[in-house]
Parts: C-alpha cells; structure tokens; sequence
C-alpha cells in the first residue's frame, strides 16, 4: 500500500507540472495590453498573407518572454508560409512542449517534418520501440493521465476488496498495478528526458558538421533545415551534436534554435 501511495503521488505531480505548462499555451489570456495588439496584429497579418510582418508581430511578442503554445504555433504556421522550413519546426517543437495533444499543431508539424531532407534512424533500437509501443503510441500528458486514472482504480479495487472480504479482486487489482508502474515510470521517464536533454533544430538551409571548432575544420557531413539534433556539449560558441551514431560533430550555435 505504501508503494502505491508513492506511485500515486509521483504520478500526480507529473501532471500538474505538465498541465500548469500546457494550460498556459491554450490561450492568451494574461497578456498585456501591448502584447495583446502585437499578437493580433500578427494574426491580421497572417491573415493578409503578409508573413514577414506576421512573424515580426509574433517574435515582438515571445521577445518580451511570453511562453504560450498558441503563440509558438502561429509563428510556426507563418516561418512555413514564408518558406523558412528551419524555425517552422523549431516553433511548431516549442509549441509541442505546451500543447502537445493539439491536432492542427501535431498535422503541421508532421507535414513539415516530411519535407526535411535529412532522415534519420531512431535513437531507439526497433526492439525497444516494440517492447516500449505505449510510449510512442501516446503523448506524455496522455501517459500521465493514464498512470493516475490506473493509481485510483487501483485503490478503489483495493477498497472494494476490504468491503466485500473477498479476494475476488485480487488478481484485478494486481494487473492494475503492474499497469501503474508501468505508465508512472514511464511518466516519470519522460519528464526527466524533457528536462535534461537538450534539443535543437537546424536554421538554414545547409550546415556543415565538422571535427572541430573553426571554419577550417574538416566536415564530417552536412544537415540541412529543419533536422532535429540532440545537444551532447557545449563549447563556447559551439554545439557538438548528435545526429546518427556515425554522424556526430561541432556546429556553430548560431546555425542552431533550441527546443526550450
């Protein structure tokens, strides 16, 4: 029971550390006035087909520190209909980090994906994206929500029994809680990579990747917009990136936008 209780509170944190971020993307409420006219005027912008002025009106806006998912995805929407497939990603990734389970954001971001030239092997082994399916399959919020919704069947089920003096429920009972830890370590999994890994998309249209930090150094292979990279080390005014297990090496911090 005390585990249980662990498992159940674990998992409920995790949600409200996510959703706290999550519910702050879905509008633009708490906006102050100034921001509030920028954001429109980039929406009426947009509207008008007029990007660069859009994406000046949205950028004054996240400039001034506003973290809000509707405002990363438009920005995202009007980097594309500029053609700067680079920071459409970046901020169609932003966007994902506060509103993940939005469908518009997740058919854009997928459809920017497809035109990214450099297409590469999951970090997972196949084995592991089979034994570990739920965790692609399902957003981390979704994971989250699952690990709580198991966490208070549990409980009930384990009430039930005491109610009833039966062991009835026993096995019930025992299958949901190997399904709690499961979804909870798989939460808390989650939320650790979110946290401690660090990832960035490429901005223009070709980056070299080289050996070391000057221009001079040799280049191992190119990326080109829009690849997503995994941050290993930073060095000054340079990343050395992770790309492919043979494709690993130093690229200017400039050529790269976080995913914060």
């Amino acid at each position: 029971m005390k585990f249980g209780s662990i498992l159940f509170i674990i998992s409920v944190l995790l949600l409200l550390a996510n959703s706290s971020t999550t519910m702050a993307g879905k509008d633009i409420s708490g906006l102050t006035t100034q921001q509030t006219a920028a954001f429109l005027n980039g929406l009426n912008a947009y509207k008008n087909a007029a990007y660069d002025d859009a994406i000046m009106q949205f950028n004054q806006v996240a400039a001034t520190g506003v973290i809000n998912g509707k405002l990363y995805y438009n920005l995202g929407n009007a980097y594309m209909k500029n053609g700067d497939l680079g920071n459409a990603i970046l901020w169609y990734e932003r966007a994902l980090k506060r509103i993940p389970a939005d469908p518009d954001l997740k058919f854009n971001l997928d459809y920017a994906r497809g035109l990214v030239k450099d297409k590469k092997e999951s970090e997972q082994a196949p084995i592991l994206r089979v034994l570990f399916f739920w965790n692609h399959l399902l957003n981390g919020l979704n994971i989250q929500q699952i690990a709580i919704i198991l966490n208070i069947s549990f409980w009930l089920l384990l009430a039930a029994q005491l109610f009833i003096r039966k062991k009835i429920l026993k096995a019930p009972a025992s299958v949901i809680l190997l399904l709690t830890v499961i979804f909870t370590a798989t939460a808390f999994y989650n939320s650790y990579a979110a946290q401690y890994r660090r990832y960035a998309v490429v901005l223009p249209g070709e980056v070299a990747v080289r050996s070391g930090l000057t221009g001079d150094s040799t280049s191992l292979f190119v990326l080109h917009a829009g690849t997503k990279v995994k941050i290993e080390k930073e060095n000054g005014s340079h990343y050395r990136v992770f790309f492919a297990h043979s494709k690993i090496g130093w690229v200017n911090k400039t050529q790269l936008g976080l995913i914060d």
